[in-house]
């Protein structure tokens, strides 16, 4: 086996076998519950702007859109833009990459691919940030609920111009509502890409835990995802990421379009 090869096999051994690791799962749950009661996913950025992200996580999104290359990544929920600026900065880089292979000139003022960020709040301060951002010619923000029928209509025609579609949900957390979005957005997923539905970790935590939020134990994003699934077998969970992660907030939320 050649040395590139052999690195894979050994890496695909390896988070194979976190599947059955009790311990080490049971470590990065305590991890997670922990870090998470110390507010520890607040504490970065990404290009300037706060990313309500763990570090895992926002690895994850990397590899993601390298290895999907979408022409599109849809987000909702907006909060401080780091998330937005992580996509963006991302896509920017596949179109310098498409440049360098092809010759292609590219256009600053026209970038080939688009972030689109919906919010029911976007507070002024954050928007000003946003909008002062050197990529903020790369993203469209949305002011509105993501399951307003009028929002999803708009998102849907913007869609309509591209070909290779990503989707992040991180808004309201309720079972209700991400299911209303997965709904609205997960047919817009493109095969082979995928529709990331953050904080589905609620269902795993100490029921109680978010003592002031709509959301908990049994009402949360993984709950959602679960009935979602029962009806849609075109998607199916990454879990080979999941193990590999360990500390995510999105576990059984990586949905992988067939």
């Amino acid at each position: 086996m050649d040395p590139v090869s052999q690195f894979k096999h050994e890496k695909s051994a390896r988070i194979a076998s976190y599947g059955s690791d009790e311990s080490f799962n049971r470590l990065s749950q305590d991890w997670l519950r922990e870090s998470m009661a110390r507010q520890y996913v607040y504490n970065f950025e990404w290009l300037g702007r706060p990313i309500i992200q763990y570090p895992s996580d926002i690895i994850a999104v990397q590899e993601l859109i390298w290895s999907v290359r979408p022409d599109l990544i849809i987000e909702t929920g907006i909060a401080h833009g780091g998330s937005l600026i992580l996509s963006a900065s991302l896509l920017a880089l596949l179109d310098l990459c498409d440049a360098a292979e092809t010759g292609e000139l590219l256009d600053p003022q026209a970038p080939k691919r688009m972030v689109i960020g919906v919010d029911i709040d976007i507070r002024s301060h954050n928007r000003a940030a946003l909008e002062a951002h050197p990529l903020a010619n790369r993203f469209n923000l949305i002011l509105g609920s993501s399951i307003d029928p009028q929002i999803v209509s708009s998102v849907r025609e913007i869609a309509q111009k591209y070909n290779r579609i990503m989707v992040f949900l991180d808004s309201m957390h309720t079972q209700d509502h991400v299911l209303a979005e997965l709904e609205a957005y997960a047919g817009l997923v493109s095969s082979g890409s995928y529709c990331v539905v953050f904080d589905t970790f609620v269902e795993d935590m100490p029921k109680g835990f978010f003592l002031s939020r709509p959301w908990d134990v049994g009402n949360n994003p993984k709950t959602a995802v679960h009935k979602f699934l029962a009806k849609h077998d075109e998607f199916e969970l990454d879990l080979e990421l999941q193990r590999k992660l360990q500390v995510t907030v999105a576990p059984d939320g990586f949905l992988r379009r067939r």
